[in-house]
């Protein structure tokens, strides 16, 4: 086990608490064992374990987010997304490689809406080419949660959202049954609505979307009376 990992491991298992990983295993429907680490203390200990440590290298980073995404807890994952974050400014183009293997790796809304809407988001800000030779292929998956990170990833662009593109993914899942496509749909228009109001407005109204999404999409721009 790569050292980085294997310190980290120790630490997070001396803050476990056992009583608090009940529910919040079961808050995600018991799908992973959970060490019973909040966010902040999380966040404490993957600090403290990089001010002791130091940054790996980043040729060292694909190796240690698989050996965390390898153990049980979805803290290690959690922390493995912490970290991730650090390095987001000097991902090389190819890591897109890295990150549909986490999207698809133990696979659930917690670890992927994290990964699509700030990890790949700004991955394919940064390498508009990248983004381009990806998406098709996503789009196109039979993997659930490729197809949302593909409807995802604009969330945190505002202005500089790309509402065409968005338009044409959510108009290929159109009829899908899966909640959570179906609610992707809804968040990010609700997220572009701050933006556009009268786009979003006038998309939910011309397109069949499940009801689910429309009633998402809509949702901001009804409780501000716009």
């Amino acid at each position: 086990m790569y050292p980085f990992v294997s310190e980290l491991k120790a630490d997070l298992e001396v803050a476990a608490d056992p009583v608090a990983a009940v529910p919040m295993a079961a808050y995600m429907r018991n799908q992973f064992p959970f060490l019973g680490i909040k966010t902040g203390a999380l966040s404490q200990l993957l600090r403290a374990r990089i001010a002791q440590s130091g940054l790996p290298d980043l040729a060292d980073l694909d190796l240690i987010l698989r050996e965390l995404w390898a153990l049980p807890e979805r803290e290690f994952q959690f922390a493995g997304i912490g970290l991730l974050e650090k390095y987001l400014k000097v991902l090389p183009p190819n890591f897109i490689d890295s990150l549909a293997y986490l999207i698809k790796t133990k696979s659930w809304w917690d670890t992927v809406d994290s990964l699509a809407g700030t990890s790949v988001g700004t991955h394919f800000k940064r390498y508009p080419a990248v983004r381009d030779a990806t998406l098709p292929d996503w789009r196109q998956s039979q993997h659930l949660w490729l197809r949302r990170s593909c409807i995802l990833f604009q969330l945190g662009y505002k202005q500089e959202t790309d509402f065409e593109l968005l338009k044409d993914i959510i108009r290929e899942n159109l009829g899908s049954k899966e909640f959570f496509i179906n609610k992707a749909i809804g968040w990010a228009l609700r997220t572009y609505s701050r933006v556009d109001a009268q786009a979003v407005r006038s998309f939910v109204a011309e397109t069949d979307l499940h009801p689910l999404s429309a009633r998402e999409a809509l949702k901001w721009l009804e409780r501000k009376g716009l």
